[in-house]
């Protein structure tokens, strides 16, 4: 399974230069989403884009219900994040969000997961899960 961050999704819908990363990893049938994380595609596409929620559920719903599944958040994925984040969080150095955290404790052995985000990365390394480095928005 991959793995989507926000970011990664955000980017598919705004045909981002990650976009046709996602894609493909969408084609390949076995994507993920973490709940938290698409909490943050609704907020993020809200706030900063103008998006209603509404219709980013309509655009991703077909998605929902074929080439991307949801990971809730359940209390064993509760926990792993949580430890996670207290290992590697720093204010300055590895800021890593409650919603990162989920998504690399929702990672399971074989997974992989799709993020821009170098703080992300970095922690799957030291985690030993599988990333794909997407392209940043050159933001």
């Amino acid at each position: 399974m991959t793995l989507l961050d926000a970011y990664a999704l955000i980017a598919f819908l705004a045909g981002s230069p990650a976009a046709p990363q996602v894609r493909a990893v969408l084609r390949e049938g076995d994507a993920a989403v973490a709940t938290t994380n698409l909490v943050e595609v609704l907020d993020v596409t809200q706030r900063t884009r103008k998006v209603p929620v509404a219709r980013t559920m309509e655009i991703l719903e077909p998605l929902l219900a074929g080439s991307l599944t949801a990971v809730p958040l359940d209390t064993t994925i509760a926990r792993r994040a949580a430890e996670l984040r207290a290992t590697y969080y720093h204010r300055s150095s590895r800021p890593i969000s409650l919603a990162d955290a989920v998504l690399l404790a929702s990672a399971g052995d074989g997974d992989r997961i799709a993020t821009a985000d170098p703080d992300v990365l970095a922690v799957a390394d030291s985690e030993g899960v599988q990333t794909i480095e997407l392209p940043g928005d050159g933001a």
